[in-house]
């Protein structure tokens, strides 16, 4: 069982749970081993290869038959990357000579000359109907056969893998740190937490669990042990009920609920009594998942428990017969009678809601006297608000400037992002000045001391994790609204993805921007090449699974911004597919290799997102000419089907400069604030570590930190926000 679940550890830590076996001369493998990892990025720290070197052959062969398969999942070389040009990114045709040989050979092929002549009768041919046209025309090992070895680059990835404690320790501890985290969770994190839950039921628990849907996950394994539920609100039993159900536990979609056991009803039912009996007023909460709990009602039968009265006036508050009003309803009556001074007063006993209308309440307070009032409660409730929410709100304000007409993007909890025009009347300024200053203050006295501050500088432009759902699951990842450095001649972006039952057709595409945001050109199956670069050929059905690749000079590129995109032309959707994933590559002008070669992947992410058009990520090119990764992690609704770069790029560069010209909190704010309380600030420089404990605050854990030090990577750095 522990063995089944240490990939989990190496996936959110980048570190191998302690070794276990008989000493024995494991240093010739633990070598080999080290090898095969440098082979796709990674690599043993001194100290892991040292502990496996004491280890005897078969244990260390064992280790890294296991690791090795998880960090090549990690990385993507765990699926075959094929190219439909052979030689790609050389010898890529032009467009239209492409489709005229794809045309020539249909028409020297009995089975479908006469069917490509009708076409061309009629002036049209579609692309689909060509035998040549968007399949494989060699195999996997044809294509490895037309390419050199790669040469390793100093500017090469390489992912450290260090070495950990026992497995149980590295397990409870991963459990300890996804369950109290203070930010939401992503969609992977949160289903990694629902199995390391059950594993580590009747083990240590976290002293809070402040994010409601980590709750229910929890919940559903402490329930599963016979252990006793967190409960304090009803919309918690809610969202339990969805957990047992495998619904979502977040209620943005509905959940379909199964029978359930009577032991489970009355689990729940009597953990709704004892929440409405302690505070009748949380009735009230009830109304805003009304149907839900129509919905769920139907499965508990409260009718069959009268031991329980309070939970059953959970459903006919549901139903309508009993009356609670929602606290949101009683905020709306306020304000819509204008009296802003009583709405403040009924959302001072609800900080976080108070906190999240401030923009409203302060445009449409009319005095000096209501304005001061939502000021000096916000003041007064922010030590009771938790961190992500006070630094949402205050980069919120940040970028809420006194110009009215601007563009205002939206971007939902499942990535789904667009772009209306921005009709607000500005926050007056004073206040908002007064508010950010009072943010500030608040955050600091919550940070904790750091005592040597450890700081690689490649780590300040990270914007904040406020949220897992802004980043996706994968390698090399970062909080949407990131802006990492870009180093290499050469930039190359893949997509892969894997059809379910339908012929699925993913496009892969780059548009090119310049600093007007106006377009400049761009790289796609109707456009396979430019003087910026070469696409790989299109694929249109992926039953066994499927790649595309683009290839950028980036000394090349003409414009500013070069947006990738994958568009589903048709089948199957992002989250409906087996598998899909997006990365780039980085390498030197003449590194040569495969067309995916796994040592060079700076970034691979999971496409799990609604609408029809995936943008992971913008290209920024500077004032000083370097290159710059913003993260995005965004999906457009796009048609129904055949999107295509052509058709979208107006919307795409409206969204893409929302984004860019929008400014995030990043790292750089809280270390700055962190450095006010630091004993030492240093910057590291790559090679010089501290000889005593520091907080090393970077991109990747450098060798050698002393033991007692705490560890903040792009893993964990969501422990970086207060609670």
């Amino acid at each position: 069982m522990v063995h089944r679940l240490e990939p989990l550890v190496i996936r959110h830590t980048h570190r191998l749970s302690s070794p276990t076996g008989p000493v024995g001369e494991g240093a010739v493998a633990a070598r080999q081993f080290d090898a095969a990892l440098m082979s796709v990025g990674f690599k043993l720290s001194a100290e892991l290869l040292e502990r496996l070197s004491g280890l005897s052959e078969g244990t260390v062969v064992f280790t890294a038959v296991r690791t090795l398969g998880t960090v090549r999942a990690m990385v993507g070389d765990r699926v075959r990357h094929n190219a439909y040009f052979i030689d790609f990114p050389a010898n890529v045709p032009d467009t239209f000579d492409f489709w005229m040989r794809c045309i020539s050979e249909a028409l020297a092929d009995d089975a479908t000359r006469a069917g490509t002549l009708e076409q061309l009768s009629e002036g049209v041919v579609n692309l689909l109907t060509l035998p040549s046209y968007g399949r494989y025309q060699h195999t996997y090992e044809e294509m490895l056969a037309a390419h050199d070895e790669l040469i390793a680059a100093a500017g090469d990835r390489m992912t450290a893998l260090h070495l950990g404690g026992a497995a149980e320790d590295e397990l409870t501890a991963l459990y300890l740190a996804l369950a109290g985290s203070s930010t939401p969770l992503g969609e992977e994190a949160l289903r990694d937490l629902a199995v390391l839950a059950g594993h580590c039921a009747h083990g240590p628990q976290p002293e809070a669990i402040p994010v409601r849907e980590n709750r229910a996950v929890v919940n559903r394994a402490r329930l599963e042990a016979g252990s006793g539920l967190l409960l304090d609100t009803v919309t918690d039993v809610l969202r339990l009920a969805c957990a047992l159900s495998d619904g979502d536990v977040t209620l943005g979609e509905p959940t379909r609920f199964r029978g359930l056991s009577r032991p489970v009803r009355r689990a729940l039912l009597a953990g709704l009594d004892s929440v409405v009996a302690a505070a009748p007023a949380k009735l009230s909460d009830v109304a805003v998942h009304r149907e839900a709990w129509k919905r769920l009602g139907e499965r508990l039968h409260p009718h069959e428990y009268p031991r329980w009265p309070h939970s059953a006036d959970v459903f006919a508050v549901a139903r309508g017969e009993k009356e609670a009003r929602s606290f949101d309803s009683r905020v709306e009556e306020l304000l819509g009678r204008n009296d802003i001074t009583g709405a403040v007063k009924l959302l001072e006993s609800a900080p976080g809601r108070l906190f999240r209308s401030l923009d409203r309440l302060l445009r449409a307070a009319l005095t000096q006297e209501e304005r001061n009032a939502v000021v000096a409660v916000a003041e007064r409730v922010a030590p009771e608000v938790a961190g992500r929410v006070v630094l949402s709100v205050r980069e919120h304000l940040h970028n809420r400037g006194e110009e009215t007409g601007e563009r205002r993007v939206f971007v939902n909890r499942l990535g789904r992002a667009w772009v209306a025009e921005d009709t607000r009347p500005p926050v007056p300024p004073a206040e908002r000045k007064r508010l950010i200053t009072a943010f500030d203050a608040e955050i600091r006295r919550r940070l904790p001391d750091p005592g040597h501050l450890l700081i690689d500088p490649d780590v300040l432009d990270v914007a904040l994790p406020l949220s897992g759902k802004a980043t996706a699951a994968g390698l090399g990842v970062l909080p949407r609204g990131s802006v990492s450095p870009v180093d290499g001649e050469l930039l190359r972006f893949f997509v892969y993805w894997k059809q379910t039952s339908r012929d699925t057709d993913y496009d892969l595409s780059a548009l090119m921007l310049d600093a007007g945001y106006r377009t400049v050109s761009w790289l796609s199956y109707t456009h396979l090449t430019d003087v910026d670069g070469e696409h790989s050929g299109d694929i249109t059905e992926a039953p066994d699974g499927a790649s595309e690749f683009i290839n950028l000079r980036l000394g090349a590129v003409r414009g500013a911004f070069i947006v990738p995109q994958v568009n589903l032309f048709s089948g199957e959707g992002f989250e409906e597919v087996a598998e899909s994933f997006f990365g780039f590559m980085l390498r030197e002008g003449e590194q040569k290799g495969r067309p995916f070669e796994p040592r060079t992947v700076r970034m691979k992410s999971d496409l799990r997102g609604p609408g029809r058009v995936a943008l992971p990520l913008v290209f920024l090119r500077g004032s000083d000419g370097r290159w710059r990764a913003k993260w995005l992690h965004l999906y457009l609704k796009g048609n129904p089907s055949a999107n295509r770069v052509e058709g979208n790029r107006v919307s795409v560069a409206m969204l893409v400069r929302g984004i860019v010209e929008r400014e995030q909190l990043t790292v750089r704010y809280l270390t700055e604030l962190m450095a006010g309380g630091a004993t030492a600030t240093t910057v590291w420089d790559g090679e010089t570590v501290p000889e005593g404990p520091v907080t090393y605050i970077g991109l990747q854990r450098p060798d050698g930190l002393h033991p007692e030090s705490r560890i903040l990577t792009p893993e964990n750095l969501r422990d970086l926000i207060p609670a």
